[in-house]
């Protein structure tokens, strides 16, 4: 896929670039903070391409956060890193399920990506987009429905939707 596809891929069939092990290993001693991302990329089971070496050195260099993808993108490429749009959805996506990231759904199609992956529920400004996080003692939810036969609750994620008061 050319720089500025859009369309997305199925990577299942398609072999990942790999940064080889010996360029790693002087990444690594020259740079702590790319060590770390592509240490907190293999500990996630993913291989440290460089185009998901440069998008966690993005996300996650900046501590906990709320992005969408668009953000990301507009991210990376200010940071002069070549990758499409799905790219970098595909990436976030993936980071999402090896735990790295949550995907919290807001309206509609809109979603953000959370660094921050501990248990914590959020504020969100219907009226700017603002994401802002609260402790998770800070919310008690006193009872919950018993799930459907076969399931069982995974966790309770509480989103408190936030608008301007209107005066009377």
């Amino acid at each position: 896929m050319k720089t500025g596809d859009t369309a997305p891929m199925d990577h299942s069939a398609t072999p990942a670039l790999q940064i080889p092990d010996e360029a790693v290993d002087r990444l690594d001693s020259r740079d702590d903070a790319a060590a770390d991302v592509v240490a907190r990329l293999r500990r996630a089971g993913l291989r440290p391409t460089r185009q998901r070496t440069a998008l966690a050195g993005l996300l996650f260099s900046r501590g906990d956060r709320h992005v969408s993808a668009e953000t990301v993108y507009e991210e990376a490429i200010a940071a002069r890193v070549s990758v499409s749009l799905a790219t970098v959805y595909n990436t976030l996506n993936q980071f999402t399920a090896a735990g790295l990231l949550r995907e919290l759904a807001v309206s509609g199609a809109k979603s953000f990506f959370d660094t921050r992956t501990s248990p914590h529920h959020h504020f969100w400004s219907e009226s700017d987009g603002e994401m802002i996080d609260v402790a998770a003692e800070e919310v008690a939810v006193a009872r919950l429905p018993e799930p459907p036969p076969g399931m069982e609750i995974a966790g309770v994620e509480v989103m408190i939707r936030l608008r301007p008061r209107t005066t009377a």
